[in-house]
């Protein structure tokens, strides 16, 4: 397989296509892509966003949840993101239920500047509340516009990741894939956003 091929293919996996049309398109097996991409999404882990640009004075972070699913559609996973208000990156990703564990594991998956610093814009899900010291919380309806920077990303993402369209059928069979194409994908806009 030759380098820019490959090439190719890592620029293919952040859009929209699903992994049949990737191997239609470069004219590889898909054993073999599905091999190649396994080996990328597992290179995405451990599940930190890379380097993140901490400002002086006030940091604004917006958090929220996504639905998703894996496997089939009976029981769906959340997608929980922080995003820096301002540079538009995201900061931190967890990825389970909706309850307050996935909200302590979102909290703990930022970095310690923004844990220490900045104020962190919800909605009203419970969640939020117990796991951000109150301090450092400001929750809000989707009209107050504090959250209007994340709902975008997820206007992003959907067209982006085949996987996250609302009636997709190009779905992850793989928890693994799943999370590694989160990042993979994140990585990428957070080098668009620096």
């Amino acid at each position: 397989m030759t380098d820019e091929r490959k090439e190719l293919i890592l620029r293919l996996l952040a859009e929209r296509l699903s992994l049949r049309a990737i191997a239609r398109v470069t004219g590889v097996s898909r054993s073999w892509l599905q091999a190649f991409v396994n080996t990328v999404y597992q290179d995405e882990t451990p599940w930190e966003p890379g380097p993140v640009n901490t400002q002086e004075g006030e940091i604004v972070v917006e958090a929220d949840e996504l639905w998703s699913y894996v496997g089939n559609k009976r029981e769906p996973w959340w997608i929980w993101v922080a995003l820096n208000a301002r540079t538009r990156q995201v900061v931190g990703m967890a990825a389970g239920d909706r309850s307050e564990q996935t909200a302590q594991c979102l909290w703990d998956a930022l970095p310690q500047a923004y844990r220490d610093r900045a104020i962190v814009a919800t909605d009203f899900h419970a969640p939020y509340r117990a796991v951000i010291p109150e301090d450092r919380h400001a929750a809000a309806g989707k009209d107050a516009g504090l959250t209007a920077h994340i709902e975008r990303f997820w206007c992003t993402l959907r067209q982006r990741c085949g996987r996250l369209v609302r009636k997709t059928l190009s779905f992850s069979k793989k928890w693994e894939n799943h999370i590694g194409a989160l990042w993979y994908f994140i990585r990428l806009y957070n080098k668009s956003r620096s």
